[in-house]
């Protein structure tokens, strides 16, 4: 399986979002039609809205969020003005950015 391409936000936010059955999602298999859950990787500032799913807290550019919800992953693509380029997994609304 290949990797979604990092997300970019407006606002310069960057961060990985995977999903397949070597990633903390769910449901915790390759193309899945939907998935409820993702796997956030190294954003590239502090996100308070990720915060509770990190790996290491201590170190939050520098570190896997396990299963976040895809509306909160919607959440944070909003809060960053929306998404200049990047894939998402199945099931999350590829929010663009907006004037």
């Amino acid at each position: 399986m290949s990797l979604n391409k990092k997300i970019v936000c407006k606002d310069g936010f960057e961060m990985s979002v995977q999903a397949g059955e070597s990633n903390y999602c769910s449901p915790r298999i390759d193309n899945a039609e939907k998935y409820t859950e993702v796997e956030v990787g190294y954003p590239t500032l502090p996100e308070p809205l990720l915060a509770r799913w990190a790996e290491n807290p201590n170190s939050p550019t520098e570190t896997v969020y396990g299963y976040v919800p895809s509306t909160v992953v919607s959440l944070v693509c909003v809060k960053h003005g929306g998404i200049v380029s990047g894939e998402l997994p199945a099931g999350i609304a590829y929010i663009e950015t907006f004037e």
